[in-house]
């Protein structure tokens, strides 16, 4: 059988004009500028977060590219909330067509040491939450769509970092990743893939002392930490197009922090 390629060219099948994306923990960190490079590809975006105070910033990010942005406070801790994030979005735009599960936490220390339920705590969040969120908005994407798992490196490997319910968290996120890709790929035209970041200066990394971030910097054969903007180049790939083909699958942008 011979596969021929659409009229569109090659540039055209990365842009996301018409489509509606949701980005959760859209209001820090890489969930900010996940969010401006959608809308800067064409989408229009629903921005989910429990600080409702500080999405305002993002949803001016948003508009400066001229897209719309709708602001939604959700806690993805709960069903509700989720169903409610995904309701907003069609209620607002009429579709929904992309989701990065973005909204994350982790933190350093060692694991005998970790407070009573932290474990559970980061878990919920980084894994359950993308769960929930997932099957809120896949029952949405009546035409198909793209769900995008904010993962990690340290879903692979360690960094000697005491990270462990952040590691576990990330890991079954790409357990989740290949299954739900299983499942709605076929049968609903829902492409789920992961991204796997390496070290990206956020929120979280201003834990690590001095020592901790010069040993992970020494790691990276591209001689820095990762910028917010590195991510984005995956992201738009994975929500357009360019990547129709592409399901059940980890991108990883590291900077060569896997290969040192």
């Amino acid at each position: 059988m011979t596969y021929t390629l659409p009229a569109a060219g090659i540039l055209q099948r990365f842009g996301l004009t018409g489509r509606v994306a949701i980005v959760s923990g859209a209001s820090a960190g890489l969930g900010v500028t996940i969010a401006r490079g959608l809308a800067e590809a064409g989408a229009d975006v629903v921005l989910a977060a429990r600080r409702a105070d500080r999405l305002a910033e993002t949803a001016a990010a948003v508009e400066a590219t001229g897209r719309r942005s709708l602001v939604v406070p959700t806690d993805i801790g709960s069903v509700d909330d989720c169903r409610r994030v995904v309701e907003a979005s069609i209620g607002e735009f009429g579709r929904l067509d992309v989701l990065v599960n973005n909204a994350g936490t982790g933190e350093v220390g060692p694991a005998h040491k970790q407070p009573s339920g932290e474990f559970d705590r980061t878990l919920d969040i980084n894994l359950a939450g993308a769960y929930r969120l997932s099957v809120a908005a896949a029952a949405a994407m009546t035409d198909g769509g793209s769900i995008i798992n904010i993962s990690s490196v340290l879903a692979f490997t360690t960094a000697g970092i005491p990270q462990a319910a952040y590691a576990a968290s990330k890991a079954g996120l790409l357990g989740l990743t290949r299954d739900l890709a299983h499942q709605w790929t076929g049968r609903r035209g829902i492409r789920v893939n992961a991204v796997a970041p390496g070290f990206f200066a956020t929120d979280m990394t201003e834990g690590y002392d001095a020592h901790m971030e010069r040993r992970v910097a020494d790691r990276i054969p591209a001689g820095r930490l990762g910028s917010a903007d590195d991510l984005l180049g995956a992201i738009v790939y994975l929500a357009s197009d360019a990547s129709r083909y592409v399901t059940g699958s980890t991108l990883t942008v590291d900077g060569g922090f896997m290969i040192s």
